[in-house]
């Protein structure tokens, strides 16, 4: 194996491409050569901030792409621009680390997951979560037969997605932020998934999908800041603020997700797993691996209970993607795989309309 380190280029200087690069930084196989995004003052933010030296700083995205020794693409750009600079970074032939949503439309997914296929590269999408050490506790249990198998998991995304974010201005929006589960809840469909397989390194693959949307956000000039734990006028969301979803897999489990902005309180992600032996609730366990239990075991461990992308694993994602780049093997979360999770996302926006089950995978993927 070469000692060469692999180049990255982080495209997009937002919030979250901090995180990124501190996490290849840290990484001894990999170093982070340029940056780009559509401001260049806010590369070299980023550039300063982690201490970089020697960084190319661009604000052509093509030129990035052609800049000597990158070998893997992050793309941290808004969601909306996510399809263009995957089709982009895959003609490079560069492997890409993808933030999540990973797109705003099926057909922009069926180009990405094209363009990546006929590339041959690597891809790996940020639900991150799958790194949380209660996420990879739990996971590791069900490998183990704590709860026997698996037959049904709840996730929820509880979160009020307003104005204290940065790219709310859009994200509200129909057009370019779609629906709530797309721009964070996927979280917690991801999360499901996940846990709805008990096998290590695999997420259950979901078959059919019915969902409910609501809530009292859509339209109103007001949200609640629990930064300050008061009421303040704000842009109105132009989508529901509350999803519902039922999800069926092929291996015979159920899920219900929901995603809910407007909840007045603090975030938090809490999953519960049920098998025909035991129970998984958050960090608590009810498992015949105890025989005699009286009450549940809690698990000391981290968990999901942050919306701060500091507090989010990416260096354990970063350094398993890097891993499945020298190796030359797939990622459990790969593009591939993330198109599943958020096929139920669009399934659900189908439902709204039809008001029927929408079966998977979605015509565009048949």
């Amino acid at each position: 194996m070469s000692d060469r380190k692999l180049g990255v280029l982080v495209h997009g200087a937002g919030w979250v491409a901090g995180e990124h690069i501190k996490a290849f930084k840290n990484n001894p196989r990999t170093r982070v050569v340029a940056i780009s995004s559509r401001r260049l003052e806010s590369c070299r933010a980023r550039a300063e901030e982690a201490g970089l030296e020697g960084v190319a700083l661009y604000t052509d995205y093509e030129r990035a792409l052609a800049h000597e020794g990158v070998d893997i693409v992050s793309v941290c750009t808004p969601q909306q621009h996510h399809a263009d600079n995957v089709v982009a970074a895959a003609g490079a032939g560069k492997h890409i680390v993808i933030e999540k949503p990973v797109a705003n439309t099926p057909a922009e997914m069926r180009a990405m997951l094209d363009a990546v296929t006929k590339a041959g590269v690597r891809t790996v999408v940020s639900f991150v979560l799958r790194w949380n050490p209660l996420f990879e506790t739990v996971k590791a249990l069900l490998a183990d037969d704590a709860v026997g198998d698996v037959y049904y998991t709840e996730a929820d995304y509880q979160h009020d997605i307003a104005s204290w974010w940065a790219g709310y201005g859009e994200g509200r929006t129909k057009e370019l932020g779609v629906s709530a589960a797309l721009v964070a809840g996927c979280h917690a469909i991801d999360a499901a998934r996940w846990f709805a397989d008990k096998e290590a390194g695999r997420a259950a693959v979901p078959v059919e999908v019915f969902a409910y949307s609501g809530g009292w956000r859509k339209g109103r000039e007001v949200e609640y800041d629990y930064f300050k734990n008061a009421w303040k006028p704000a842009p109105p969301l132009e989508y529901d603020d509350l999803e519902v979803a039922l999800v069926r897999y092929s291996n015979g489990a159920l899920s219900k997700v929901s995603t809910n902005y407007g909840c007045v309180m603090p975030y938090m992600l809490p999953v519960e797993v049920f098998g025909t032996r035991g129970t998984i609730k958050d960090n608590r366990v009810w498992s015949h691996k105890f025989p005699g239990q009286r009450g549940w075991v809690d698990i000391p461990t981290i968990l999901p209970e942050s919306a701060d992308v500091s507090h989010h694993p990416f260096q354990g994602e970063m350094d398993h993607f890097v891993d499945c780049v020298l190796n030359g093997r797939e990622s459990h979360c790969s593009l591939a795989d993330a198109v599943l999770t958020h096929s139920v996302v669009f399934a659900s926006l189908r439902c709204y309309e039809t008001g029927q089950p929408v079966r998977l995978p979605l015509p565009e993927f048949l």
